[in-house]
């Protein structure tokens, strides 16, 4: 059993775990159809399929036995408070961006983290019907496919950068003052985040209300790849608290991050 003094057999591991779980869930995709998987809601209305619960399932099946003293946090799994007496959490999104893979839109992941202290150690970001798989280990730099990305260069945002965000969001930045080329919309939060690690965008935006699953693995992917990932206060984020939601959130690299940050509280604050 892979352990925390063996880092390479664990991020194996997971990253084995996250690819089979994509499997399960490609079981249920259909490009440009409706899912073949049940669809529910949940109280607030977004929807989750079978496919969710399935992937949610393996996942803590497989990682329980690989980590068996870490604690738990997932989307589709009922939140206890027990995790918050531990040192390590998983953290998992069992697919991250429901409402395209019900559509049949491409654009979505299964998302995993292992957090140590509120800081994530390892992050996968794995999107099968795109064979895209970003993995990250703190310290040890980020890589899609095998290959090590780094963020875009940029330094400064200009009309031909290319950014992720809302369109309500991507409207407070100009009249802040900023120029960009906004991008067509990613599904997945997680692979935007990774999409600015990968230097496919120059930057990324996600609105209030993202959660621990959201963002967890991407950040650290954004992390090691030269960027950074905070709300609007510039700190990083700390994850494993009784609260899971985050407020509005900047992926950016980090030479233009805080410029980028900066022009989104004045908008912010002229709003």
């Amino acid at each position: 059993m892979p352990s925390l003094t063996d880092a390479d057999g664990l991020v194996a591991s997971f990253e084995d775990a996250t690819r089979r779980a994509g499997e399960l869930a490609l079981g249920f995709f259909r490009h440009g159809e409706n899912t073949s998987a049940t669809i529910s809601h949940k109280a607030g209305g977004s929807p989750v399929t079978e496919a969710d619960h399935l992937v949610d399932r393996f996942l803590k099946q497989r990682f329980s036995g690989l980590l068996p003293e870490a604690g738990w946090l997932s989307e589709e799994t009922e939140d206890s408070a027990a995790r918050l007496d531990k040192r390590l959490l998983l953290v998992v999104d069992p697919i991250d961006g429901t409402r395209a893979f019900a559509r049949g839109e491409p654009t979505w992941a299964v998302a995993v983290a292992l957090v140590r202290d509120g800081r994530p150690l390892i992050g996968i970001v794995h999107a099968p019907a795109l064979d895209e798989t970003y993995v990250a280990v703190k310290d040890g730099g980020a890589r899609l496919n095998g290959v090590p990305i780094e963020v875009s260069r940029l330094i400064a945002l200009d009309a031909n950068a290319k950014v992720g965000a809302p369109r309500l969001l991507a409207a407070e930045l100009r009249q802040a003052g900023l120029e960009f080329n906004l991008q067509p919309r990613v599904p997945s939060l997680a692979m935007r985040i990774a999409y600015v690690a990968s230097g496919a965008l120059d930057a990324g935006f996600a609105s209030e209300n993202s959660n621990d699953w959201d963002v967890a693995a991407a950040d650290l992917i954004l992390e090691e790849a030269g960027g950074r990932l905070a709300g609007l206060d510039g700190g990083e984020l700390v994850y494993n608290r009784k609260e899971t939601r985050h407020g509005l959130l900047t992926a950016a690299p980090r030479q233009i991050h805080s410029q980028i940050n900066l022009a989104l509280r004045r908008a912010r604050a002229s709003a």
